[in-house]
């Protein structure tokens, strides 16, 4: 009887030895459940192999990815993955804390079709660690002991401290294991705390990127008259976007337009070594992707891009002087009606500007439209997501501003009929939407280079009154095109074209 349980513990522990040495890392759910180990826990890393290696490194948003190369037989690997796992909890999956920048990975190199894989980067040991753009990645060797390779090895990453305080280094951040999600329920429940808007300077950011990229990848500059809606656009967030990085990228498309996209023909593709619009990032290289903080949804499929679109119109609408309150207007108008995807949202919006027959003279009356289209919009898509049960169930659609963020914009105390105070209306957004929204930037300088003064930060605060000089054509094929929206815009817009550029982002 004595050794009746020693024999049976041998057999068992054979067992686990064979299953962890000989199975494939998708079946060892056996292993898991005996050893009792981090059983509920769920990876985060990305698990890659031979073919779809090149697909998700090159198709991830992410700026940077680690590739992790590995073998399931190796126990020094088993003790690293806990480790590995707690930094990419930080940066993958669904409930990411700072999403959208660095792309966790791994590949096993003990699986024989990942042999050439792990060939192509010269794996010399395991775990040994890569870290990279993810296009660098694809489809090409590491090259790792090249000075110039974008590709490079970690090697000071062996346990989580140490890759966190790596990946830090690179990208100049200073994220912590302990890092906690940005809750977007304390938005709601406290929704009369003006600093949750502050968070959404991170949005619009993002919402502008990815509006660009939506602009590249369906290549939907065709014609003279999307080409002119475009600079109109873009020209717009040159001077009154309330990102820096965003105003100087939009400045860099304006300058070298007419060379990315002659006679408003734009090219997609590069060829010969040759520019293209891509290659000049509306907001700069660094835009974290994934990352929407105030307009975060409780599910992947709300807010997120459209809440951040709607947080930009807002605050140009309040950046803009009386005199370019319809340029404005007709800008944001056109970039809907051209750019946007989505169709019903598109013809919805474009009834909307087209039922405005006058041209705005004062930039308030722009701000208070913004605002009433916004809550016309909430209001059409109350009743579809009630109906289709399609809403985000912890951010439902609400009239603009609510009662407890600005009562005193509201002239009854009835629900069911509303009665407007617009004059506090426009007090709260021109505040709410302009000092408010920067007051993070101003205080923390969080979207500046370190390179850049505190005094930089501040003049983001003011309202930018020069638009910037556009090349001749995009000058000219905005004149064109955008003249039939009334004498008073057009005269303005042909104005701005002959003052000098901007230099406040030097």
């Amino acid at each position: 009887m004595s050794l009746a349980h020693p024999v049976l513990f041998a057999g068992l522990l054979s067992l686990v030895i064979l299953a962890s040495s000989s199975s494939p890392p998708g079946s060892r759910s056996l292993l898991r459940e005996i050893s009792g180990d981090n059983a509920d826990e769920k990876d985060r890393a990305v698990e890659l192999n031979s073919s779809n290696f090149d697909s998700v490194l090159r198709d991830t948003p992410a700026k940077y990815a680690v590739v992790e190369f590995f073998a399931h037989w190796c126990p020094a690997c088993r003790n690293y993955k806990p480790h590995y796992e707690k930094v990419a909890r930080l940066f993958n999956g669904p409930e990411a804390i700072h999403p959208g920048i660095v792309l966790m990975t791994r590949v096993d190199c003990a699986m024989k079709t990942n042999t050439k894989l792990c060939d192509r980067f010269s794996v010399s040991h395991y775990p040994m660690l890569f870290w990279g753009p993810p296009s660098k990645f694809v489809s090409g060797s590491g090259e790792p002991k090249k000075e110039k390779s974008e590709i490079v090895v970690m090697d000071d990453a062996r346990t989580a401290e140490r890759l966190l305080s790596w990946i830090n280094k690179q990208t100049q951040s200073s994220y912590g294991l302990d890092d906690k999600k940005f809750e977007n329920e304390h938005v709601r429940t406290n929704i009369t705390d003006y600093k949750q808007i502050s968070q959404a300077v991170y949005d619009i950011e993002e919402a502008t990127a990815e509006a660009f990229d939506i602009i590249l990848s369906n290549k939907v500059i065709k014609s003279s008259e999307t080409s002119a809606s475009f600079i109109r656009f873009i020209q717009l967030l040159a001077a009154h976007h309330a990102s820096k990085r965003c105003r100087k990228g939009a400045a860099d498309i304006l300058v070298n337009y007419d060379d990315l996209c002659p006679s408003g023909k734009c090219s997609y593709e590069s060829s010969g070594g040759k520019d293209t619009l891509g290659s000049f990032p509306i907001c700069g290289k660094d835009v974290p992707r994934g990352y929407y903080m105030f307009c975060r949804g409780s599910r992947n499929d709300t807010r997120g891009f459209s809440c951040g679109l709607w947080v930009l119109f807002h605050s140009l609408s309040v950046r803009i002087e009386d005199g370019e309150s319809h340029f404005a207007f007709t800008s944001i108008c056109d970039f809907v009606n051209n750019f946007f995807m989505c169709d019903e949202c598109r013809l919805h919006f474009n009834d909307m500007c087209l039922s405005v027959k006058t041209p705005f003279k004062k930039a308030r009356d722009f701000v208070l439209w913004v605002w009433s289209t916004h809550n016309k919009v909430n209001e059409r898509l109350m009743k579809d997501e009630a109906s289709l049960g399609t809403g985000d169930p912890e951010f439902p659609k609400i009239i603009w501003p609510p009662r407890e963020l600005c009562p005193s914009c509201y002239l009854s105390s009835e629900e069911k009929s509303i009665e407007w105070d617009e004059d506090n209306v426009y007090k709260f957004l021109k505040n709410y939407y302009g000092p408010k929204l920067v007051s993070l930037y101003k205080e923390k300088s969080v979207i500046e280079s370190k390179e850049e003064t505190i005094s930089a930060a501040t003049e983001d605060s003011t309202v930018a009154t020069n638009a910037l000089v556009v090349p001749v054509g995009a000058a000219l094929a905005i004149a064109v095109a955008s003249c039939a929206f009334g004498a008073l815009a057009c005269y303005w817009r042909t104005q701005q074209k002959n003052r000098k550029p901007r230099r406040s982002w030097n």
